[in-house]
């Protein structure tokens, strides 16, 4: 490329030289988009809305202030590694990984297991990181779609594994966006015949902490399972850690593709500290599930307003015009998640985060105001 020496580059768009060496599918995607929050109400993404009290904030904060930033991630990682085994109840002959959140356990799944003519197939709508993590990869993504009512479509996903022969199924245990609490036997069955052909499961349990079962107990019967959490629902969002529990040979083979290093000190710390007081974030857990509960009961009582049944710290809704309610709530201050052009499946549907008591009803006053 020459460059003009008497002129600046424009910086703010992609010359036909630059544009040579960036992939065709990566200039054709969207960025993953944040929504700004900044005076907002946030009920957008699935946090946990409680924050630590003055007493554990001074606590952690000295605990984060003895640490040697100056140096790598050391044998402080494998505490933290024990720790979450301990809390998870791993089952003995597993092994465990951890990643900068969920996201990245997702894409060094891909990386490992990048085989050509490799397929990933998953229920959608679901998690949209299955999909991109997947196809950046050069994987072919599968999606198959729910039942209207947001179950799984139990034999387009055997007819699925059946043909493309996936070397990756992956089942959201809560599903986001809907929440759903897929059936048990239809998800062992699904386990069953991903094995019987040789491929792997992925189960995903960010939404653990506000459900009422977990495959960690039946997990131990399956060679090929592998199970992905994080503490981002838990209550640490913004320290981006999750982990993945499997067999010591699978995870052993996954943990290859990792970078290293890719825990901070700080996330560390944080994930320890957070796991010595357990039992408050299982209380903030148990107030989150009564507050679904509560507003549940208020959505349901809405005219013309579909709320359908979650086992995470989310609702998703059905309303008459979906984008004129997300836009009407904004101008009051409250931030949802506007999910109605993800899948057709969605149409007219906001996502909604359990936020506090006060902030619920915050929401819902918008919301009623917005129909």
């Amino acid at each position: 490329m020459s460059v003009n020496q008497n002129s600046s580059p424009d910086v703010n768009s992609l010359t036909p030289e630059w544009r040579q060496h960036i992939r065709q599918d990566v200039q054709s995607m969207h960025a993953y988009a944040i929504q700004n929050s900044s005076g907002m109400v946030k009920l957008d993404a699935m946090e946990n809305p409680f924050g630590l009290s003055p007493e554990l904030q001074s606590e952690l904060g000295k605990r984060l202030g003895a640490l040697a930033l100056n140096r790598y991630p050391g044998d402080r990682v494998n505490d933290l590694r024990q720790a979450l085994a301990q809390y998870a109840q791993m089952p003995e002959g597993f092994d465990i990984m951890l990643g900068n959140g969920s996201d990245e356990l997702i894409s060094l799944v891909s990386m490992a297991c990048d085989v050509p003519g490799a397929h990933f197939v998953a229920p959608v709508p679901g998690f949209v990181m299955y999909a991109m993590s997947a196809q950046l990869q050069g994987i072919q993504f599968q999606g198959v779609p729910l039942t209207a009512n947001f179950e799984l479509d139990e034999a387009a996903m055997l007819a699925a594994i059946a043909q493309y022969k996936p070397a990756v199924v992956y089942l959201a245990y809560p599903n986001n966006p809907t929440g759903t609490l897929w059936d048990a036997d239809v998800i062992e069955r699904i386990v069953v015949a991903q094995g019987q052909q040789g491929g792997l499961i992925v189960m995903d349990e960010a939404y653990q902490p506000f459900a009422s079962q977990t495959y960690m107990d039946r997990i131990a019967k399956h060679g090929h399972v592998l199970l992905m959490r994080t503490l981002s629902k838990f209550g640490l969002a913004g320290v981006r850690l999750g982990y993945m529990v499997g067999p010591k040979a699978l995870i052993a083979e996954i943990d290859k593709v990792r970078p290293p290093y890719n825990i901070s000190v700080l996330n560390c710390e944080c994930a320890l500290f957070a796991l010595d007081h357990a039992d408050v974030f299982a209380e903030q857990a148990v107030q989150i599930r009564q507050e679904r509960q509560n507003l549940t009961e208020a959505l349901a009582a809405l005219p013309g307003v579909q709320v359908f049944p979650s086992q995470a710290n989310m609702l998703l809704v059905r309303m008459p015009d979906a984008t004129k309610c997300f836009e009407g709530m904004k101008t009051k201050g409250i931030l949802v998640k506007n999910v109605s052009k993800m899948h057709t499946l969605l149409h007219n549907c906001l996502r909604l985060t359990v936020g506090t008591p006060a902030e619920n009803a915050q929401m819902l006053a918008a919301l009623k105001e917005s129909l």
